[in-house]
């Protein structure tokens, strides 16, 4: 069940609150203000007015609060007031007696001190208001002579005449008085003729008077609310659905996340809270907004004129009235209204009957039919077509949706109206005259859509159906290119090469011995693929050769480009580099001008991969930056080149040491793709939370993208290599080599992923090291013997990698010799030594290619180069490492290269610095609690555990507990070498 909001910590009001906690600053220092707080209905006005009394009163000062209520011009004058007042304690109550003008708001408190005449029946109109008004200032002005007061009002749109008066009277008189007065109202309620807002306009222009205005949450602090509210029980889907809908109201996520498991509809409490709104409206103005509640969350004023059949001014009194109550706001500059929030439309919406709600669609119906070529005009009659049950119109619109989409270059609707048209297609009485198309061809481009946006498992399932619906033998050129689709989309899923290279196997059956044409030519292009996957080189040259032949006479500029792309990959395996790169711009440029977007894209990825295994990595992000940008403007970011497009990218400003960038970039689309897509820009934040350190994100992230590994061979890659590293850095070799094991596992048999093993290996290697270390320092040699073979085990392999499996360009690029020295180097580790020569190397093949990376082979090797007694060089390596890890707020990184500094007493400043660098405790890279690390510090004094206990004043027991701990977290084997392991880190300063 959903928490209350202020049963969690306050969310995305920093800013705010800094106002507020400023006016209480200069308040306690004597000079007094205000504060109005203003906002919408449930947007947080008394959350945040809660937070400032509770720091008020955390701090000293004393909070009086009061509340006014809906009662009317006529009831209950000065309310707040008297509520505030009554809460003086009793201790004060003698500064309230000697002011008699205040039994007209305490009379129970001042009850037979002062008899007075019963108060008049109009308080506002009293010739003695005057004393009672300089009374009530009076008393807050001696009472904040003591200490600091706030006094806090609440909900000041309900505020009576005479409380606006006694508010307006004190805050014309702030001066040097330790008071702070905040009030809040809702802006949403102040119609033209609300009588708060000329209150308002008075007070506002006051010097000690500022206005907050309360705007709703942003998407991120919305989201983070709504985790908050549900105690993170909600996936990331939902809490980004709860919190979109909510538009950033507290308490609207509120309600929807506490009803969260009932669906899609409005929980009652806040279906009654927002139809309120509406039943304040005339009768006519409640008509008018249930008429464009059909519309949707906009209305244009036209339409809402041609449905409602008023005259213009009754209509224009009833939208005036609807605007005045904040239900609809006018547009700026069009003619069109728009509810003020989307929950107010469904709730008006979901409060028609149901003849009244397929009466008023088919009013919309008819008028949208009449409106051809007007953009979103289709879409539009398709939606109310079918809620008035007018199914062959909502089929035919459905069908013109699904085009204008495709004209926009949005896949992802254009996917949605044609889903819609085929949902359409069995209930409709003849489908084809109303679609202008048969079934197979709205599956085709159905097929296609879905491939584009990301969904290819979908895309496959719309293709097998079209191939059902063929007869191959009356049209075989249609059956071959369903089925090279089908190969095309097979290909793009991880493991299924084996049905692509059959589909693709019957699709050239079909058109062999026919004549050239469009569908032969791209059933030849897409057989070369298969082929070049294959290794057989000869044969898909042939291929190739022949798909542009046909392309050429038949003009199928896509297929031409398609081959030639691939031609080009053939190029690079004889080692034709720059061949290969001039014959992919030349196949890039031919497709785009085709507007053949998936072979443009496939170009651009290859083209761009060229450079980057290379080892060029600049040419590679500007390659990449300008095709996801095209990507984006042709509809094609989601394809499959298009997400390999943003994966590469993510993955040279990883190594390039762009960060930022690349988490900029997995942000801005995580919201808006599909599951398969996200997850693998998921994976791609997951490196950078790895690499700076912050392990409880990246747990939460390794946990939720494990089910996606056999999904995504990307993905396994990642979440192995990314898991290993961050077990190495919090000294977990053990959970090291799982992660690297597993990841293998997935990998061995794939095609075309083999080179990242290597990568893999290399880690492997590393966390065998970290396991000999610690099988040493246990002298447990059955175990230290058992991590050398086993680590021996994992560089083998890469060096069996390097021998037999072939790469793109040929031969083995940068990165896989990078990664491949990494593992030779990490091999002496394996036996307690370390090689200086190998970490040379290492740097040496990382610079320039890979930032990170590169500065943490300088680590290594600066304690290589320390343990060969080379401490100039060791001091030079470590201060460029450090340079490069503070760059890159590189945090595990950083800490590792500061404590060995601090080990070796190098001074990491430059010039004459003081020796070393102190390191913070850091909870990503210290195991220890504050209490263990105090009980290991007087451990390393000689303390026996009755002496540590007596000092630390808790049982000799609990410290034989808290040792026990700390040699498990450190892996040591008794008292001492836990004092060695934790000098050795870092986690204990000073002479051990």
């Amino acid at each position: 069940m959903a928490r209350l909001g202020s049963g969690i910590p306050l969310v995305g009001r920093g800013r705010e609150l800094g106002v507020l906690r400023s006016a209480l600053d200069r308040a306690r220092g004597g000079l007094a203000g205000a504060v109005l707080i203003a906002g919408d209905a449930g947007i947080g006005k008394s959350r945040l007015l809660t937070e400032l009394t509770e720091l008020a009163t955390a701090g000293g000062a004393q909070v009086l609060a009061g509340r006014c209520v809906d009662a009317g011009e006529t009831g209950l004058p000065y309310l707040p007031f008297a509520d505030a007042l009554g809460r003086v304690p009793v201790a004060q109550l003698a500064q309230v007696r000697t002011r008699p003008a205040l039994a007209r708001l305490l009379p129970d408190v001042l009850a037979g001190d002062h008899p007075t005449d019963p108060p008049p029946a109009r308080p506002d109109e009293d010739l003695g208001q005057l004393q009672l008004f300089d009374a009530v200032r009076g008393l807050l002005t001696e009472l904040s002579a003591r200490r600091c007061v706030v006094l806090a009002l609440e909900d000041l749109h309900w505020a009576d005449a005479s409380t606006r008066h006694l508010l307006s009277f004190l805050l014309s008189r702030l001066h040097h008085q330790r008071l702070l007065v905040v009030a809040t109202y809702r802006s949403d309620d102040l119609h033209r003729k609300h009588p708060l807002r000329p209150l308002l306009a008075e007070v506002l222009r006051l010097p000690t008077v500022e206005r907050l205005d309360l705007a709703p949450l942003g998407p991120d602090a919305a989201e983070d609310f709504v985790r908050a509210l549900s105690a993170d029980t909600l996936d990331e889907n939902d809490v980004r659905e709860i919190a979109r809908r909510s538009e950033g109201i507290p308490f609207f996520a509120e309600e929807l996340v506490a009803t969260h498991a009932v669906g899609r509809d409005l929980p009652a409490t806040l279906s009654d809270v927002l139809l309120n709104r509406i039943e304040r409206l005339p009768s006519l103005a409640q008509r008018v907004v249930r008429l464009a509640s059909v519309a949707g969350r906009r209305v244009k004023h036209a339409k809402l004129r041609a449905v409602c059949e008023l005259e213009d001014a009754a209509l224009e009194e009833a939208l005036r009235e609807a605007v005045t109550h904040h239900v609809l706001v006018a547009g700026d500059g069009a003619e069109f209204y728009r509810f003020r929030h989307a929950l107010l439309q469904e709730a008006v919406y979901a409060d028609l009957l149901p003849g009244e709600r397929v009466r008023i669609h088919a009013a919309y119906a008819r008028l949208l039919a009449n409106e051809q070529g007007v953009r979103g005009a289709a879409a539009e009659l398709a939606y109310h077509s079918i809620e008035s049950h007018d199914l062959p119109t909502a089929l035919t619109a459905s069908v013109r949706a699904a085009g204008d989409a495709a004209s926009a270059r949005a896949p992802a609707e254009a996917l949605r109206h044609l889903e819609q048209a085929l949902d359409l297609w069995s209930a409709v009485a003849d489908p084809a005259a109303c679609a202008g198309v048969q079934e197979v061809e709205l599956l085709r481009k159905a097929a296609y859509y879905a491939g584009v946006s990301g969904q290819p498992e979908r895309a496959l399932a719309f293709v097998r159906a079209a191939v059902e619906m063929v007869d191959e033998d009356s049209d075989p050129e249609q059956a071959a290119d369903l089925r090279r689709r089908a190969a095309q989309e097979l290909l793009t899923v991880d493991g299924r090469f084996a049905e692509a290279e059959r589909e693709i196997g019957q699709a050239w059956a079909l058109v062999r011995a026919k004549s050239a044409s469009a569908s032969r030519a791209w059933v030849l292009a897409v057989k070369v693929r298969v082929d070049v996957i294959k290794g057989e080189d000869r044969a898909a040259r042939g291929w190739a050769e022949s798909a542009l032949a046909d392309a050429e006479q038949v003009g199928a500029a896509g297929a031409a480009a398609d081959a030639l792309t691939s031609l080009a990959l053939l190029d690079q395996r004889q080692g034709d580099l720059e061949a290969a790169c001039v014959r992919l711009a030349g196949a890039r440029d031919r497709a785009a001008a085709a507007h053949a977007f998936v072979a443009e894209m496939r170009a651009w990825f290859q083209l761009a991969a060229n450079r980057y295994e290379q080892g060029n990595v600049d040419a590679a992000i500007r390659l990449l930056r300008e095709a996801v940008r095209r990507a984006e403007d042709t509809g094609m970011s989601w394809s499959n080149y298009g997400l390999e497009l943003h994966g590469l990218l993510m993955t040279a400003l990883f190594a390039a040491g762009e960060w930022e960038d690349s988490v900029a970039l997995t942000r801005s689309g995580e919201a808006l793709v599909p599951d398969v897509v996200s997850v693998r820009l998921l994976a791609h934040l997951l490196q950078v939370l790895v690499a700076r350190g912050e392990f409880g994100p990246a747990a939460e992230l390794l946990r939720k993208l494990r089910p996606a590994r056999t999904r995504d061979l990307h993905v396994a890659l990642i979440h192995g290599a990314s898991g290993a590293e961050m077990a190495l850095w919090r000294d977990r070799p053990k959970d090291a080599v799982g992660h690297v094991t597993d990841a293998i596992e997935l990998l061995r048999e794939s095609d075309g992923m083999e080179l990242s093993l290597i990568r893999l290996a290399a880690l492997g290697v590393a966390a065998h090291a970290d396991l000999a270390a610690r099988a040493r320092r246990r002298r447990d040699t059955a175990g230290e013997q058992a991590a050398v073979v086993a680590g021996e085990a994992s560089l083998e392999q890469a060096r069996e990698i390097v021998r037999t499996v072939r790469p793109r360009t040929g031969v083995l690029g940068p990165e896989g010799h990078a990664w491949l020295a990494r593992a030779e180097a990490e091999t002496a580790r394996l036996a307690g030594a370390d090689d200086a020569v190998a970490w040379a190397r290492t740097v040496e093949l990382f610079a320039g290619f890979h930032r990170y990376h590169e500065a943490l082979a300088r680590w290594r090797w600066a304690r290589a180069l320390l343990a060969a007694g080379d401490r100039d060089t060791a001091q030079e390596q470590l201060r460029l490492a450090h340079t490069a890890a503070e760059h890159l707020r590189a945090v595990p990184l950083g800490d590792a290269v500061r404590g060995l500094a601090r080990r070796a007493r190098i001074n990491l400043a430059g010039g004459n610095g003081a020796i070393g660098n102190p390191i913070g405790p850091r909870e990503a890279l210290d195991p220890l609690t504050p209490r263990e690390r105090a009980v290991l510090r007087l451990v390393a004094l000689g303390r026996t555990n009755r002496q540590i206990g007596g000092e630390l004043f808790i049982s000799e027991k609990t410290v034989s507990v808290h040792l026990s701990r700390v040699m498990a977290k450190l892996g040591a084997s008794s008292r001492t070498e836990a004092v060695a392991l934790a000098y050795d880190r870092g986690l204990l300063t000073g002479s051990p």
